[in-house]
């Protein structure tokens, strides 16, 4: 008697055990069902949101190809004091070039104040000339301490502008320099230097009404 009490309790051991081992064995493979489940739900969701991405890049560069200006067209940057040449969005050139300081001069008694800075917003060429001469302003020989001519013929000064310059209105113009090692910086009166090699290029690529955008 003793005997089967002693069979029935091992037995219930056993059955209690098995017991507990299967429940923890449906657990964790629920959990890890479960966590396989949200592995593949994020990555398709990494992989929708990518896509999605994908789209919208593909989406906005063309938009930015159909607001591209057709033909040759100019970009400068005055920040980083970067000129580039595009012919929609085909870059033709990129030059390192240098546009305007920023610096203040006051005319002395305080009656006029000078910033020069190059302008922003969009422009275009109204202007080609070959060998430039400089018809110096009067914020120039007052930056000089020097008295303002009252001859306009004291005002020219050759040599200065390199062999071709481009206006684009209300006296500035992409001109060459005598100062390429400044090149890169912000140190002009308002107007953009470029290298000689540099502007030979643009002078031949460019025509009269020439967009110019400059930031």
């Amino acid at each position: 008697m003793r005997k089967k009490k002693l069979y029935f309790s091992i037995l219930g051991v056993i059955l209690t055990v098995f017991l507990i081992l299967v429940g923890i064995g449906y657990y964790l493979g629920s959990r890890t069902q479960s966590r396989w489940k949200a592995v593949l739900v994020a990555d398709n969701s990494t992989q929708a949101g990518t896509a999605s991405k994908r789209v919208d890049r593909v989406v906005l560069e063309r938009k930015i190809q159909k607001l591209a200006p057709k033909g040759v067209y100019i970009v400068i940057d005055s920040g980083k004091n970067i000129l580039c040449l595009r012919k929609g969005t085909e870059i033709l050139l990129r030059a390192i070039v240098s546009c305007g300081s920023g610096n203040i001069l006051q005319e002395p008694g305080g009656k006029r104040t000078w910033v020069f800075d190059t302008p922003r917003g969009v422009f275009s060429i109204t202007s080609e000339i070959k060998d430039p001469s400089w018809i110096k302003p009067d914020w120039a020989f007052i930056e000089e301490a020097k008295e303002i001519p009252t001859n306009p013929n004291d005002r020219i000064e050759t040599g200065v502008l390199g062999d071709y310059a481009l206006g684009f209105g209300d006296g500035y113009f992409i001109h060459g320099t005598l100062y390429t090692r400044l090149l890169g910086r912000n140190v002009t009166h308002g107007c953009i230097r470029v290298g000689d090699k540099d502007l030979k290029k643009l002078f031949v690529e460019v025509t009269i009404g020439t967009p110019i955008f400059i930031y």
